[in-house]
């Protein structure tokens, strides 16, 4: 059988025990259709980039399934129709990832970076106690900062006194 990974958004004002009835739902419904669901993750209540169906946040889900295509469609089926679920997409993929998803990887195990060592020239509060910068000398006046945002005028023409009222 095939393998898929499906993530699945939530509403944000429902709670953490509904989306896991969630889950189960759409769980069952690929075990009834002869699949089988071999992880389920739960990643949280994560900001969204714009505003889905007047939601800021939602609950994200992650499912990885190997199962029939019938089952899948029935499931996305359920979940297009289900309100709260804001939005989902099924990848298929050629194998499932073993141990946790990289979403729930620590984000303090960052190992492969390294330790970024002492930074000599800063103090305990970056550049700010170097004293001033003497590679540039002291700074020009910077002048009015509203003559950048006047529009240029042509010169107005001097006003002659010849017929001019008095």
């Amino acid at each position: 059988m095939p393998f898929y990974e499906n993530v699945f958004i939530a509403r944000q004002d429902v709670t953490t025990a509904q989306v896991e009835a969630l889950t189960e739902l759409f769980a069952g419904i690929i075990t009834a259709q002869g699949g089988n669901v071999t992880k389920r993750e739960y990643w949280g209540l994560k900001s969204l980039s714009y505003r889905v169906r007047k939601n800021r946040k939602g609950h994200y889900t992650l499912l990885n399934i190997d199962a029939p295509a019938a089952a899948v469609i029935e499931m996305e089926r359920n979940m297009r129709l289900h309100e709260d679920v804001l939005r989902q997409l099924t990848v298929r993929v050629d194998e499932l990832e073993e141990g946790p998803s990289a979403m729930m990887q620590s984000k303090g195990d960052r190992g492969d970076r390294g330790d970024r060592g002492d930074r000599g020239d800063r103090g305990p509060r970056g550049d700010r106690d170097r004293g001033p910068r003497e590679d540039r000398g002291p700074r020009e006046p910077r002048g009015d900062r509203d003559d950048r945002f006047r529009p240029a005028r042509a010169p107005r023409p001097e006003a002659s006194s010849e017929g001019a009222p008095e």
